[in-house]
């Protein structure tokens, strides 16, 4: 396990670079994000351990950010000023472009991997909109018209993209269909509304369905196009097939004791994600699907209640809040870095806390 540490500065998110093997990012805010400067680190995995390559100051707090998909050298920062910043790491001091329209925090920022010149933001202001790195000004503006904390297209296509905000909702939008009232709107699916019964042999442990609350993560899976993972505030990770969203969620997964921050799909396995809560740990889950099921041959639920995902394994050495995590793409599949409020970046291996 290796360790660095962002002193003065409270992590928010960590992306590894999708070019480099050894280079990550991060985004961090100076006293946990309520007031002051954010600092956006670019590290490098050397011999010696994690190496700072370079770092960004900026005036406010930076809450997410994405690696550019077109640019090896560049990175987006999501900031509390309700700016959108474009870093390129061969360059010093300023952002190469600066964006700003929302008018509350941007909470997430993530870059389209099928039309690669287009990227999203998502804003405390109610509000997703979609940006050309090439353009000043935004391409379209979706309305949720509650606090968005996740935004996220889909890996299969460069027109869908889906939300997941403070009032419970996962939003699906589809650009190719006309935008007239719905704004582009496809699927609405309430994240709360299924009953589930509570894990047998386990009093005391809370049903999975419950009054609504806020969703802070959300994350399409890598392999079966119609899943997507969400999670936030009522400590509960569900999985929704958008094929049938009226069945409710397909996996339910419970264990972590405050809200969870992240949730994000495993590039190697389809049947394996991680998350990062306020519990101070980041766990591995299994939605107890076929492991390697592609496409349409995955498991479907074949009762009125969703399946109990298994948790596989957990990372207890932040000492604070954890806010981001992340899966390494390349080499031996498991390794992911994670980051958090105790000013630590770790970068370590699921397959050890996995046993």
């Amino acid at each position: 396990m290796l360790h660095f540490r962002t002193e003065g500065y409270n992590g928010y998110a960590v992306k590894y670079s999708p070019f480099f093997d050894n280079r990550l990012a991060v985004a961090s805010s100076a006293n946990f994000g309520l007031v002051g400067n954010g600092r956006l680190y670019i590290l490098e995995l050397t011999p010696n351990g994690i190496v700072p390559a370079k770092w960004f100051t900026t005036q406010d707090s930076l809450y997410d950010l994405a690696w550019s998909e077109i640019h090896e050298q560049q990175v987006l920062a999501a900031s509390g000023d309700g700016s959108i910043k474009l870093f390129d790491c061969t360059l010093n001091d300023f952002p190469v472009q600066n964006w700003k329209e929302h008018n509350r925090e941007v909470f997430s920022v993530h870059w389209n991997l099928v039309a690669k010149d287009r990227f999203c933001s998502s804003s405390w202001d109610g509000t997703v909109r979609i940006w050309s790195p090439h353009r000043s000004h935004s391409l379209v503006t979706l309305p949720t018209h509650s606090c968005t904390y996740s935004a996220a297209w889909t890996p299969y296509s460069p027109d869908i993209l889906s939300c997941v905000s403070s009032d419970s909702y996962l939003r699906v939008f589809d650009l190719r269909t006309p935008a007239s009232a719905s704004n582009h709107l496809t699927l609405q699916i309430p994240i709360h509304a299924a009953p589930v019964s509570p894990i047998p042999g386990k009093p005391g442990v809370p049903p999975a369905a419950c009054a609504p609350s806020e969703a802070l993560t959300h994350d399409w899976n890598k392999y079966r196009p119609s899943i997507v993972a969400t999670a936030g505030v009522d400590r509960t990770i569900r999985t929704f097939d958008i094929r049938a969203p009226q069945q409710g969620p397909q996996t339910v997964m419970i264990g972590h004791e405050y809200a969870i921050r992240k949730v994000t799909w495993s590039p190697h396995l389809s049947n394996v994600l991680l998350s990062a809560s306020y519990d101070m740990t980041c766990r591995a889950w299994s939605d107890q699907s076929a492991p390697g099921a592609i496409g349409d041959v995955d498991i479907m639920r074949s009762g009125p209640s969703p399946v109990m995902g298994a948790e596989l394994g957990r990372m207890n050495q932040h000492t604070e809040f954890v806010f981001g995590v992340d899966w390494c793409l390349f080499g031996s599949e498991g390794w992911c870095a994670s980051v958090g409020w105790d000013e630590s970046v770790y970068v370590w291996d699921v397959r050890a806390v996995m046993g």
